[in-house]
This record gives C-alpha cells, sequence and structure tokens, in this order.
C-alpha cells in the first residue's frame, strides 16, 4: 500500500500539487484559478464592466456623410476616403497627400471632427481629382471614351457610367455586349465548370432520363392489358 500511495504522489502533476481546495466547497467542485492575463470574471448572470468610452472631443460625429457615402467618425481621413465607392487605399493615400498639401487638413484627423467647411472642401476636391493628382493610372477612366479626358468617377456616378458602358456594348452588338446580355463571364474566363448560370447541364441530363424512364414504365403497364385480352 505504501509503494501504490508513493507512486500516485509521483503521478500528480505540480499544477494539481499546488491546486488550493475549496473549503465547505461540495464534492467535486474546486476554486477557480485566474490565470495570468485572464480576465476577472463575476458571478454568472452578472453584467461584466464594459470598457470606458474614448473621448473624441465636444464636436465629435459618430457618422459623417461624405461625397455621398455615411462612414464611421472613429476612422482617420485616409480609412475613410478608402470607404468610397470608387477610392481604394492607394488612391485615398495620394488624395491625402493632395488634401494636406492644399487644404492643411492632416490624414490622422478623425472624420468625426471634420467640420462642414471642411467636408464641402474635400467633396470639391473628390469631385475632380485630375487637377490635383498628376499620375493617371490612379483613376478609373484615364481617357474617358466619349470626351477622351481623364476623369475619375465616384459614387453614384460610376455606377451610371458602369451601366450606361454595359447597354453601349448591348446596342453595338459586341462580343462583350452579347456576353452580358446572356449573363455570361465577358473576360474569357473558364466557364465549363464554376460560374454556370440557370439549369446545370448534369441536372438537366438527369431530369431527361427521368422522364424517359417514367414514359417507358407508364408504356410497359399500357401493353400488359392487351397481352392479358389477347
Amino acid at each position: 500500500m505504501d509503494q501504490q500511495q508513493a507512486g500516485a504522489q509521483r503521478t500528480s502533476s505540480p499544477a494539481q500539487a499546488a491546486r488550493p481546495a475549496a473549503p465547505n466547497a461540495p464534492q467535486g467542485q474546486g476554486q477557480q484559478i485566474q490565470r495570468p492575463g485572464q480576465r476577472p470574471q463575476g458571478a454568472p448572470g452578472q453584467q461584466q464592466p464594459s470598457a470606458p468610452k474614448k473621448d473624441y472631443g465636444k464636436d465629435f460625429r459618430g457618422i459623417v456623410r461624405v461625397a455621398g457615402k455615411e462612414i464611421n467618425g472613429e476612422m482617420n481621413l485616409e480609412r475613410g476616403l478608402s470607404k468610397i465607392r470608387g477610392i481604394g487605399l492607394n488612391l485615398a493615400r495620394n488624395l491625402c497627400y493632395a488634401i494636406e498639401r492644399e487644404l492643411g487638413i492632416k490624414r490622422s484627423k478623425l472624420v468625426g471632427n471634420l467640420s462642414d467647411d471642411e467636408i464641402s472642401k474635400v467633396e470639391e476636391l473628390l469631385r475632380n481629382p485630375p487637377l490635383h493628382l498628376s499620375r493617371k493610372h490612379y483613376f478609373n477612366r484615364p481617357v474617358d471614351p466619349s470626351s477622351g479626358q481623364t476623369r475619375h468617377l465616384i459614387s453614384n456616378d460610376l455606377l451610371f457610367e458602369v451601366r450606361q458602358d454595359v447597354q453601349f456594348e448591348k446596342d453595338q452588338r459586341t462580343w462583350k455586349g452579347w456576353r452580358h446580355s446572356i449573363g455570361q463571364r465577358v473576360r474569357g474566363q473558364h466557364g465549363r465548370t464554376t460560374g454556370r448560370t440557370g439549369m446545370s447541364v448534369g441536372v438537366l441530363k438527369k431530369a431527361i432520363k427521368m422522364q424517359k424512364a417514367a414514359a417507358a414504365t407508364k408504356a410497359q403497364e399500357g401493353s400488359a392489358p392487351k397481352a392479358e385480352k389477347k
């Protein structure tokens, strides 16, 4: 017995040996140990204390509308501009350079702290970015088909122009327009196994086989009574 007890003490881990037993606790229930870095847990059903709210200033606004897009006020200017349709991270970064150079608004400034006058100035700059940036590869229409000028469209203007371009391709009966009209991929992607629309080929073949099998069974059932009459 002494050897068995000594073996059990050797096999027990140091964490189990260091764990204190809960006084007056029911059998099978131990006291919860708070590990390093673990958040303190309250009683079951008790609401946990929330983190203190950040103070961004007196004139801070939680939602700000810029160029027709509602932007979270806690974002800085560079991140907020990238949320507008037609402006990516790269263009937003370069636009912030132009805004900081011409308007004196820092890119690190929160969108919620922008005044109405600053927002109107930023929107005026966003209406025609080619006047403030020189590189054409930043813009979505470096050579406009109708005017031949360098333009950059954002928000609803971009959606309208894209819709007009697709309709123009359809009216001209081009290959792209025909692919657009039947709802298939336009740029030469594979479409045999992925991106198929409508009823799949395999499902169609299965339905045809089932119809043929049903017709064959009906024909057999109809011919059986005739054979019995003979």
